[in-house]
């Protein structure tokens, strides 16, 4: 099986994995979105420094966590990625996954706005295109709908301002993300300890709960460490399509499992947010230039 071969297996395992996702934090549905929260940041800390400490790298981290700039683009990171995590529970949890893959869907355009704005990029006219396309989605589906697709928006900007974030840090992805689960860890036991003191089921209630709990770090980290994998071996071009595998299965989720109704509405805008994205693979297919082999840093 050749480098690229691996590459791309591993993108699409990482991303199945996030796809079908909401089936699993389904099982948790009937738990506080915040107890929720607070265990998937403790359990993935706990999973990241496991697999730090058989590479020899517990260190790392902690080290990155005292440099003064960097903890605050650590910092800023953290509390970005635990509201995007937060805002996908609670979409789970309130029968709205449907709204959820659709901030993914935009999220590859937000990324290329943000580009755009704060790092002095250049667009095409097919990119220039398919974000103003994916923006027509967004206020045709407010007016159809009589609400803003808050949910959807909310994943999308910030998913895309930590990744804008993190392009500030120079370090591999495995140790930047349980630095920021560190950093989240004080907060999230303070919770819990909150939520005990009121008189609240910390781990879930049952033994099924809490395993299930317990299990959200392996399932926060394991597709995490697969994508950094997989984008180490493959062209970005490559790994932006394949990404898309995401969002299409959160939407079969939403709509066949969960049965969450799928209006007209949605319909035009998902049809337009599909157009912008093949109008934005194909301009980013078509225009890729040669660049360095990324680095083997994790």
């Amino acid at each position: 099986m050749t480098e690229t071969a691996k590459g791309v297996a591993a993108i699409i395992l990482a991303c199945t994995v996030w796809g079908l996702s909401g089936l699993f934090y389904k099982l948790l549905a009937g738990l506080p979105v915040l107890d929720v929260l607070a265990h998937r940041t403790i359990w993935g800390a706990v999973f990241f420094m496991l697999i730090l400490s058989v590479q020899g790298r517990v260190a790392v981290p902690f080290r990155a966590l005292r440099a003064g700039r960097t903890l605050r683009v650590l910092a800023a990171a953290s509390l970005l990625i635990g509201f995007n995590w937060m805002l996908f529970v609670w979409a789970i949890k309130s029968d709205q996954a449907l709204e959820a893959s659709l901030g993914y869907y935009i999220f590859p355009l937000v990324v290329v706005l943000f580009g755009l704005m704060f790092f002095g990029e250049r667009l095409g006219r097919g990119e220039t295109l398919a974000v103003l396309l994916a923006a027509l989605a967004v206020v045709v589906l407010t007016a159809g709908l009589g609400v803003a697709p808050w949910i959807a928006l909310g994943i999308a900007l910030s998913f895309g301002a930590y990744g804008a974030v993190k392009k500030r840090l120079d370090m591999g992805p495995v140790v930047s993300v349980t630095a920021e689960s560190l950093l989240l860890v004080g907060p999230a036991l303070a919770w819990l300890a909150w939520s005990a003191a009121q008189g609240g089921a910390v781990m879930g209630g049952s033994w099924p709960l809490a395993l299930t709990l317990m299990l959200a770090g392996p399932m926060t980290a394991t597709p995490l460490i697969l994508f950094s994998y997989g984008a180490r071996r493959i062209d970005l071009a490559s790994v932006g399509v394949l990404s898309y595998l995401n969002p299409s299965l959160q939407f079969a989720v939403a709509v066949v499992i969960f049965a969450e109704p799928f209006t007209g509405w949605h319909m035009v805008a998902f049809a337009m947010i599909w157009a912008a994205l093949a109008l934005y693979s194909l301009a980013r297919w078509r225009y890729r230039p040669v660049a360095p082999r990324p680095s083997i840093r994790s």
